[in-house]
């Protein structure tokens, strides 16, 4: 790697993923494309280390010219695709930009990868790799007793944003087929950690129980999820870039399955212990069961061995450590969350997704 074009690198994971890369790769560039839709801010890359190798373009992945103009003018040798529309309540709400910037966008990618790389010849066959991120979600949901999902369960999505990103990781293979280029996926869990748009879970847990405000929790809360600090995340990128095989999927989890009842309870006793003057604490207090969303999926687990065993990758982070580190990221960067809050439609969409279904105030 030398020249990385990373998309959605002011989003929540590809922000954190630069952070690290910078930190671990000392002689790369990074051109970072970014549509700066609601959930990408340059707020997420302020302070990045030695960030003279970082290169910001505004720009959507969806515009083929643009792609192939980057790809050729910063002489890309890899591509780490990120950027997606990945809120799975949103999809429900509005699904066409799901499919737009999930299919459309990541089909905008790899053509352009394929004209480039292969057509033109821009680059060493050999020394290129475009990699795919994609999630858990794709492949449904699992009753209480099945086996965790593995790099071969079968693909049956259940919602927009789900089905969107399975069609991207077919595209992806496809290319790979047909073209030959030269691809990897990995599949995540769900991710957790600092720079979290504040509409999901955990930040949305932890910056509504610091307000005394209702922690809403859809239906009973038994829905399990397999949570995975980011950070660990961005280093399982790292070694499949640097030493996954060519046209592999691996999978990526936290190795661990909570409810959701017991990961909201698991922060409130986190707060507890951070903020005990709190006029709100017990923060558990304020949990509050609402309608759930429908087709909500009952589990997801990950099955991580090919990782751990090909790669020798596994998570640093247990559930507990990554949450107390998260937890106190919050609390000392309020700043970040008001900049970040202020700058979107966040409390738009709080409103119109929890208050028809009792959990706002």
């Amino acid at each position: 790697m030398r020249n990385v074009l990373i998309t959605g690198g002011a989003g929540f994971i590809g922000s954190n993923f630069i952070r690290y890369i910078l930190e671990k790769e000392s002689d790369l560039q990074i051109i970072n494309l970014d549509a700066l839709t609601y959930a990408g801010s340059l707020e997420n890359l302020k302070n990045l280390p030695d960030e003279e190798r970082h290169t910001f373009i505004k720009g959507d992945i969806c515009d083929h010219s643009l792609v192939e103009d980057i790809m050729r003018r910063h002489h890309i040798d890899t591509i780490v695709h990120f950027a997606a529309e990945s809120h799975v309540d949103r999809s429900i709400l509005g699904p066409a930009k799901f499919i737009q910037t999930n299919v459309f966008g990541t089909f905008s990618l790899l053509d352009a990868a394929r004209q480039v790389w292969l057509g033109e010849g821009v680059q060493p066959s050999e020394k290129v790799r475009f990699h795919h991120i994609s999630t858990d979600e794709v492949f449904g949901s699992l009753s209480p007793d099945d086996p965790p999902f593995s790099e071969t369960t079968s693909y049956a999505p259940n919602s927009p944003y789900a089905a969107s990103k399975a069609a991207s990781d077919h595209l992806v293979r496809t290319y790979a087929h047909t073209y030959d280029l030269p691809i990897t996926i990995t599949n995540c869990s769900n991710n957790y950690g600092p720079y979290q748009f504040p509409e999901k879970l955990i930040p949305l847990m932890i910056l509504n129980a610091m307000q005394g405000l209702p922690l809403p929790i859809y239906g009973d809360g038994l829905q399990v999820r397999d949570w995975l600090y980011v950070e660990d995340h961005c280093e399982a990128i790292h070694f499949v870039l640097k030493q996954g095989r060519l046209g592999q999927t691996y999978n990526i989890g936290g190795d661990n399955q909570p409810t959701n009842l017991e990961l909201v309870r698991q922060l409130c006793s986190i707060l507890d212990e951070h903020l005990p003057q709190s006029p709100y604490t017990p923060h558990e207090g304020f949990i509050t069961f609402v309608t759930d969303r429908p087709g909500h999926d009952r589990r997801y687990a990950m099955d991580i061995r090919k990782i751990q065993h090909e790669l020798d990758w596994s998570p640093r982070e247990d559930l507990a450590s990554g949450l107390h580190k998260t937890v106190l990221w919050y609390l000392e960067n309020i700043d970040w969350v008001d900049s970040i809050r202020a700058g979107s439609e966040y409390s738009e969409w709080l409103e119109c997704n929890y208050e028809r279904r009792g959990g706002v105030n």
